[in-house]
């Protein structure tokens, strides 16, 4: 694996719209490492008024909607110059598969989390060769690892972004682009407000991420839980699983009666 260098690099982060998310804080490390230029998306390019004033000549905004390929297209051709790719946008339904099943959450799951990634890197992919210190960061989540039932849609999404991931490593390997996935457990954003687990602040996770790519560690877990769950994968994931399914007898009865 090559190494990537972030300094005077110019990075590209899709999903920098909310607040409190990972993706506004990947864009202030990149900046804190003296990133050259960062391409910030959003669906409402208005959320990103904060970042360009505060980061001015650094931060450009860009409207994008994941979901939509000509959008994607049209980003890749603006930020010809993009050596490292994050694909950060995702999107939590919160849809069971027997109980509680949203089909349009799961399919809007897949589009943001994997589709989504998926017509980027392919977007993307021959400008990261051309530009030299090339690299795709995924952010996926350690539910692609391990299935909650409560967001078994949104594992499912999770898991498909996962084996991209790898996939994409493998195509990508011979040209030196570098390939990570991030596998993130409860972070404490404006997604996860519900979810009642310790949780990791978007910060930290931005520096466990830039730290990563920099150390070229291609399989990043940026919190405690996601580091805990990472290690008892290797070592029995059997009991992962029936650790995680225990909270399938954890619902709500309103929850299970709502097929």
């Amino acid at each position: 694996m090559s190494k990537v260098v972030v300094k005077d690099s110019v990075i590209f982060i899709t999903g920098a719209n909310r607040k409190k998310g990972i993706g506004r804080a990947l864009v202030r490390e990149a900046i804190k490492r003296r990133a050259k230029k960062v391409y910030a998306t959003a669906r409402d390019i208005s959320q990103l008024d904060d970042l360009v004033a505060q980061y001015p000549g650094v931060v450009v905004p860009l409207c994008l909607d994941v979901t939509k390929k000509e959008e994607i297209d049209q980003v890749a051709k603006q930020a010809s110059d993009t050596q490292i790719l994050i694909n950060n946008s995702g999107f939590a339904g919160s849809s069971g598969a027997c109980f509680n099943y949203s089909e349009v959450a799961a399919r809007q799951e897949l589009e943001v989390n994997y589709f989504g990634s998926l017509n980027l890197i392919r977007a993307f992919c021959k400008t990261l060769i051309k530009n030299k210190n090339g690299a795709i960061a995924n952010i996926v989540s350690i539910g692609g690892l391990a299935a909650l039932p409560i967001v078994a849609t949104y594992c499912a999404s999770k898991a498909a972004a996962h084996f991209l991931t790898l996939s994409v490593r493998a195509e990508l390997m011979q040209y030196g682009v570098s390939v990570f996935g991030v596998y993130p457990g409860p972070i404490d954003t404006d997604m996860a407000e519900d979810v009642n687990f310790e949780k990791e602040t978007p910060a930290n996770v931005a520096i466990q991420v830039f730290d990563g790519i920099e150390n070229g560690i291609e399989d990043i877990t940026p919190d405690s839980f996601a580091n805990n769950i990472a290690q008892n994968l290797r070592s029995d994931p059997k009991a992962v699983e029936k650790k995680f399914a225990d909270y399938a007898h954890k619902m709500p009865e309103d929850f299970l009666n709502g097929a």
